[in-house]
């Protein structure tokens, strides 16, 4: 399975070019000057700054509906600086030393900064979305932002959990994940001041896309190529974090074969190969499934 590349992407967003680079120069000047520290943390964040998926949809579901206002930019920026605010403190959380093949800010700096910094991301992001005074917007926003922390929460929770259902997994990632796509789809609306039947349904579409987004990346951990997704694959498994591949091919065998794998899983990471995991994954239809 192959990651969707620049071209393509280029491709897609091609009718929200002017939109996305008016997101990226505004970026640049919201994280620049604070303090040297907090300069310094934020090149290092643009220089890999992601494929700017959240403000695509949010400014093509907003077009598309003629939802796109003069504030439409600055909920985009504070959106994406949520969802980078979580990937600081997940690569905490996870202990990772690289995300899209550069060092991550806690490997690069320390945990701590790493923390800090994902909180100082989140007060800015709040103090952008206070400018349009909608307290619709604001709820929906904050809203989303709790569903992270849920789907977060839950998924170490579940950490381990070989019993985990896919049904569980998919209200997981629809909060850790899908929440923010959602919210993302849903803002055109409520800026244009569109019906709440209008809104259910730019939502429901983001939540989706969401869904989908995460279902792939998590078929990355077994199929992705190093050299594109910046980190190794087989780093779920080891870790104990289940995800849809997984959770299908257990499902799929004897109990006798699901007790095996189980147990072979529930050892000690440094004795887990992931070779092993994968083949068992793929004969058993988990990645086709995916």
């Amino acid at each position: 399975m192959a990651i969707i590349d620049s071209k393509q992407l280029n491709e897609y967003t091609q009718p929200i070019k002017a939109d996305l680079d008016d997101f990226d120069q505004k970026l640049h000047d919201h994280l620049r000057g604070d303090s040297p520290l907090i300069t310094s943390i934020a090149q290092h964040l643009l220089r890999t700054k992601g494929k700017r998926i959240r403000p695509a949809f949010l400014f093509l579901s907003s077009r598309a509906a003629d939802n796109f206002t003069e504030n439409t930019v600055d909920c985009s920026l504070a959106i994406e600086l949520i969802h980078t605010a979580t990937l600081l403190h997940d690569d905490v959380v996870d202990e990772s030393d690289l995300r899209r093949g550069q060092e991550t800010v806690n490997s690069q700096w320390t945990n701590l900064i790493s923390v800090l910094m994902g909180d100082y991301l989140f007060a800015k992001a709040f103090r952008i979305m206070v400018e349009p005074e909608s307290i619709e917007l604001m709820r929906t926003v904050a809203r989303a932002t709790e569903r992270v922390s849920v789907g977060e929460l839950r998924q170490i929770e579940e950490t381990g959990n070989y019993s985990l259902s896919e049904e569980e997994y998919l209200a997981i990632i629809a909060d850790k994940t899908a929440s923010l796509f959602n919210v993302s789809c849903e803002v055109g609306p409520i800026l244009g001041k569109s019906s709440k039947r209008e809104r259910q349904k730019f939502a429901q579409f983001g939540e989706k896309i969401g869904i989908a987004f995460q279902i792939a990346d998590d078929l990355l951990d077994f199929t992705g190529d190093p050299a594109v997704t910046g980190k190794e694959p087989g780093n779920d498994v080891i870790t104990g974090k289940l995800t849809l591949p997984l959770i299908y091919a257990l499902k799929k065998v004897s109990k006798n074969s699901q007790k095996e794998m189980i147990a072979y899983l529930q050892k000690s990471k440094e004795k887990v190969n992931f070779k092993k995991v994968y083949k068992f994954v793929r004969e058993n239809g988990g990645i086709e499934y995916a």
